[in-house]
């Protein structure tokens, strides 16, 4: 992956920008901000992620048009029936709420999945380091185990393979089983004797037998604090417009949807402009390459 614009950030913006944009985007169930929350991390996935990623955002379809449908199923409350299956109401406004129920859980998806790729694991350690150095080691050796053992399953797969040991198409039931054991063992066995080793060689470094201090290779500049103030005042501004009732949206058991007009039009283009941040910048820096390369 390329890195974008706003991964080069400093840690603690990037950490800023997630924070808000997850919180608000499951606070906010007002389907035009839904929207917004939807198109602003499947446009920053798809930058961050490419032709693989655009993949990943066409598998969530599947998954919204079933949670939609399901919802109405488990959830019978509401004021308009379509229509009646075993004696269970089937509501409009419980339709309504699956789409709110499925956009909010494919947003998270998106905002999860551009977060894993922007806060790495060294970044994540120069936030927390001080604060918390045992927990925050421990978070970036799963982190990094979790790669390592898919990584480490290929190879074993691959070098049983070339030994005549590997599974096929027509391979029964039982040998694809007896295979997926055997991998698993491999994967177990070296997972443990590689703790055990790194548990040797931090010991050896003399790691816990004083405090422990971390290079920070990242400093906040003039362009960061820029940022973290005008993502401060559009927090802001989104707080104020939420808590004066300008975002609500109600659908069970009655539809009571604040529409977006006049009034509070300010509070959502904030909130899209907040959400806008990366991408902005992603398209800003290829504008300006675009420009340095065509006066070469």
């Amino acid at each position: 992956m390329k890195q974008d614009a706003f991964s080069k950030l400093h840690p603690a913006v990037n950490l800023l920008f997630f924070i808000g944009a997850i919180a608000f985007g499951v606070l906010l169930q007002h389907p035009v901000y839904l929207l917004a929350g939807v198109l602003a991390s499947g446009a920053y996935y798809f930058m961050l992620c490419g032709r693989k990623g655009m993949k990943n955002i066409l598998l969530t379809i599947p998954l919204f048009v079933f949670i939609t449908l399901f919802n109405p199923i488990v959830n019978t409350r509401g004021a308009t029936v379509l229509f009646t299956y075993f004696d269970r109401p089937y509501t409009l406004e419980a339709l309504i709420y699956g789409v709110v129920v499925a956009a909010t859980f494919v947003l998270m998806l998106l905002w999860f999945g551009c977060y894993g790729k922007v806060l790495t694991g060294d970044k994540f350690t120069c936030l927390f380091g001080n604060l918390a150095p045992s927990l925050s080691l421990l978070l970036v050796m799963v982190f990094r185990m979790i790669p390592s053992l898919l990584q480490k399953a290929k190879q074993i797969i691959g070098v049983r393979s070339s030994i005549g040991k590997g599974i096929t198409e027509k391979s029964s039931i039982k040998d694809k089983l007896g295979s997926g054991m055997t991998v698993i063992g491999v994967l177990t066995s070296w997972a443990l004797e590689g703790s055990i080793t790194t548990s040797d060689s931090m010991r050896s470094r003399g790691y816990g037998t004083a405090k422990r201090t971390s290079f920070m290779v990242y400093r906040m500049t003039k362009a960061d604090w820029i940022l973290t103030a005008v993502m401060l005042a559009l927090l802001g501004v989104i707080i104020i417009f939420a808590a004066n009732g300008g975002m609500n949206a109600e659908f069970l058991p009655e539809r009571n949807i604040v529409p977006v007009n006049r009034s509070n039009i300010i509070g959502f283009i904030a909130y899209l402009g907040y959400l806008m941040i990366p991408t902005v910048m992603n398209i800003k820096e290829a504008i300006q390459w675009s420009i340095s390369e065509s006066k070469i």
